[in-house]
């Protein structure tokens, strides 16, 4: 002190304190600006690290998407066959349906032709036989009346004149079959060497038959078949009804096998492309 009091003044020496105190304040503001600089530098590594670590996991997304388009990509190439082979079986199938359509056109076709012929031969006018088309099938229902006198098997001579109309149909249709199916009413029957309605209603088919028989139809194209009381148009109630029901029906029906056998012959040829 004595040695600064000798050297310095007081003047000087206030002007080196204020030198001081500012030197320090500037030191003071420096470190505060140091501090904020580590710590933005800190939290930008923080943000360069995250950013570091977004970037890989873009890059493994990227990977993951390159992948999933490449495997989509196969996957439609694959989707692609598998619908072309789709369509193909598709279109396949198609003209699988139209050609069983064409052969059932062809049936039906015959069919129309059948029902034609017999309303044409048979006639319209007469309330006692009709001529139907039931599921493609064609059905000549004769009233018992016609065929039969009551309670016998033995046909009358009407019965040659109807049957011989609907013969001259059948025998233009070699490939069709003729089932003769007769009825009975419920009212019971035995006179020997009959036993019942069955027994009955077998022996007026099969008299039919022959009757058809004689006619030039050909034997393999008939069926005989009796159904006895159990098919009945109407009930059994009345004498009328009774009289509706008595009744032999003559189905005019294509081959089966003949049918199968045409279906599988358009089979062959969609097969060999034809």
């Amino acid at each position: 002190m004595l040695f600064f009091g000798s050297c310095v003044s007081k003047k000087d020496y206030l002007a080196l304190e204020a030198k001081q105190q500012e030197t320090e304040d500037l030191l003071n503001s420096a470190t505060v600006k140091l501090n904020k600089c580590l710590s933005d530098a800190s939290a930008s590594n923080a943000r360069v690290e995250a950013m570091k670590e977004q970037l890989a996991d873009m890059r493994k997304s990227n990977e993951a998407l390159i992948r999933n388009s490449q495997d989509l990509t196969e996957l439609t190439s694959k989707g692609a066959t598998n619908l072309e082979k789709s369509l193909e079986s598709l279109r396949e199938s198609n003209l699988k349906i139209t050609r069983l359509q064409d052969a059932l056109t062809r049936k039906d076709s015959v069919t129309l032709a059948i029902v034609t012929s017999l309303k044409k031969e048979v006639g319209l006018n007469d309330p006692d036989i009709e001529v139907n088309v039931e599921k493609g099938v064609v059905f000549i229902s004769i009233a018992d009346k016609l065929l039969f006198q009551s309670g016998s098997y033995n046909v009358t001579a009407r019965a040659n004149e109807i049957l011989g109309k609907v013969a001259k149909v059948i025998n233009s249709k070699p490939d069709f079959e003729a089932m003769v199916e007769s009825h009975t009413d419920n009212v019971s029957y035995s006179k020997p060497p009959l036993l019942d309605n069955w027994d009955l209603s077998v022996k007026r088919a099969t008299s039919v038959v022959r009757v058809l028989e004689s006619l030039g139809v050909n034997s393999q194209q008939l069926i005989a078949a009796g159904r006895s009381s159990y098919v009945p148009l109407v009930e059994n109630d009345t004498a009328e009804n009774r009289a509706k029901n008595r009744r032999t029906r003559i189905v005019v029906l294509p081959k089966i096998d003949q049918f199968y056998e045409m279906v599988e012959e358009e089979m062959k040829n969609l097969s060999a492309g034809n």
